[in-house]
């Protein structure tokens, strides 16, 4: 088997995607991704392999997805926004082979430190961008077409970063056989189910596991008909909708909160649309009700995370309230247990715990935080805290992990304290997330000075742009005298928040 092969069964004739107002069928998808797979094979890339891409939603991103993973290369998607540090630190991390680049990433590539970099081998450009060293896409998609690698389901897929539900960022380790079967129990539930008339909207990245495995990968693997992204604003998006006649749409709730309060959009905006999901944060009923109000199209929610492949449950298609997150897809295990590793009451709080073949194959390269999340009968330990009602219904109530989830992305406090206490003025600091009412969550920061140093605001955000994604840098940062800890040292994040 091998995932790449999920567009094989499809009509030629029958269109893979419009990007940027070009559309690709299924047929010269196929084509140009056997051609490009030759190609990375001609540069001595093997099967195991590190390949990482930086790039944005486009269809640059959708055939060399395909063609590396149908190389058998394990694909690594890195955030395009990221900046030097965050990328060398990714790099090295994974040991990466080969680095393809888009324009965004241009910047940051130029910024890495390649003599840290061994494994770095081959720089891979999308277009004539004039990066250092590299080999134009376009020439690498000009030889002549190989099949597929064979893969098992075991064998490694892609590599994602993520903060996890135990530590710091970690690369999680997904297989073949864990994407497709995710596929599959999306697929199995009726309300959710794609089908190749349908038109999707790629607006979440790529990069994140929603974007490429509940997005771009069950659009291929329906058939039907994706329109990528790149970047989000509400206005042209709506227009895309309408456009191309967009029946899915697939977002994390700062997306439908600026539709929601957009002014100028006419009722009709989303009549095209069958299913809205939202997933990666919790999404507010407020807005969700205000969507339904205006436009008449009920956003449901699911719940999923990276170690999931991502989803875990759906509303869609369900009976669900408002603040649902629905019941498990068909194939996934659900308990939801206390403090001593029972299954709770109906109605009482427990810690998420999940299994199946959807779960993912653990953290890269190290096995101690893995049986931290995963015990030895294969259950994922989430970290997060639900309750289930009488009908089945799931709800999220809270979180026992330290993740500040920002627009549907993990920042993990740590990273964010790691890099704030390498500036000279600060002599403590701690991080949480506080409410926010476009990204659900922000990060805020609190420092302690060093005795005799002064800084502001504005050099701690500047100290934190230059090493961090946007996402992971603090919106707010207070100055002060001492941070609360308790007796035994630990920090009480509590407190601050």
């Amino acid at each position: 088997m091998n995932l790449a092969s999920i567009i094989d069964p499809h009509p030629d004739s029958a269109r893979a995607l419009v990007s940027r107002g070009e559309p690709t069928t299924y047929g010269e998808l196929r084509q140009q991704v056997a051609a490009l797979r030759s190609g990375f094979q001609s540069l001595g890339l093997e099967p195991g392999d590190r390949f990482a891409m930086v790039c944005g939603n486009n269809w640059y991103f959708v055939i060399t997805w395909l063609a590396a993973l149908g190389a058998g290369l394990v694909v690594v998607p890195i955030n395009p926004m990221v900046p030097s540090p965050e990328l060398q630190r990714q790099l090295a991390m994974v040991g990466a082979r080969a680095l393809m680049v888009s324009p965004t990433a241009v910047k940051a590539v130029a910024g890495l430190d390649r003599s840290a970099l061994p494994s770095l081998e081959f720089l891979i450009e999308t277009t004539g961008l004039g990066v250092d060293g590299a080999v134009a896409l376009d020439d690498l998609g000009k030889h002549e077409p190989v099949p597929v690698v064979d893969r098992s389901a075991d064998d490694l897929a892609v590599l994602i970063f993520t903060s996890g539900t135990a530590g710091a960022p970690r690369a999680a380790m997904i297989t073949h056989g864990n994407l497709l079967s995710n596929l599959e129990q999306i697929q199995a539930s009726e309300g959710r189910r794609q089908h190749p008339t349908d038109v999707s909207l790629g607006v979440l990245p790529f990069s994140h596991i929603f974007g490429l495995n509940v997005v771009l990968n069950l659009s291929l693997f329906a058939g039907s008909t994706l329109v990528p992204i790149e970047r989000f604003d509400p206005s042209s998006a709506a227009d895309a909708i309408a456009q191309h006649r967009v029946t899915i749409v697939g977002g994390a709730p700062p997306m439908w909160t600026a539709w929601a309060s957009l002014p100028g959009l006419p009722p009709d905006a989303f009549a095209t649309v069958r299913i809205a999901s939202s997933g990666a944060a919790k999404l507010p009923v407020e807005t969700a009700q205000l969507f339904d109000d205006r436009f008449g199209v009920r956003i449901t929610e699911g719940y999923g995370l990276t170690e999931t492949s991502p989803v875990v449950t759906t509303a869609t298609g369900g009976n669900a309230p408002w603040g649902s997150i629905g019941a498990p897809l068909q194939g996934v295990e659900v308990r939801l247990v206390d403090t001593d590793g029972y299954d709770v009451l109906i109605g009482d709080a427990g810690e998420l715990w999940v299994r199946g073949p959807n779960v993912f194959a653990g953290y890269w390269e190290d096995p101690e935080a893995t049986a931290e999340v995963i015990g030895p009968d294969g259950w994922l330990r989430t970290g997060d805290i639900g309750i289930v009602d009488d009908d089945g219904n799931l709800y999220l109530v809270d979180r026992v992990k330290d993740i500040i989830i920002v627009s549907g992305f993990n920042v993990y406090p740590a990273e964010v304290e790691e890099v704030l206490a390498e500036h000279p003025a600060v002599a403590a600091v701690a991080v949480v997330g506080v409410p926010h009412p476009y990204s659900g969550e922000a990060v805020k920061a609190w420092v302690v000075l060093e005795p005799g140093r002064s800084t502001d605001e504005n050099e701690i955000a500047s100290w934190c742009a230059d090493r961090l994604a946007r996402y992971k840098c603090p919106d707010k940062v207070t100055f002060v005298a001492e941070l609360p800890v308790a007796p035994s040292g630990k920090m009480l994040r509590r407190n601050l928040r």
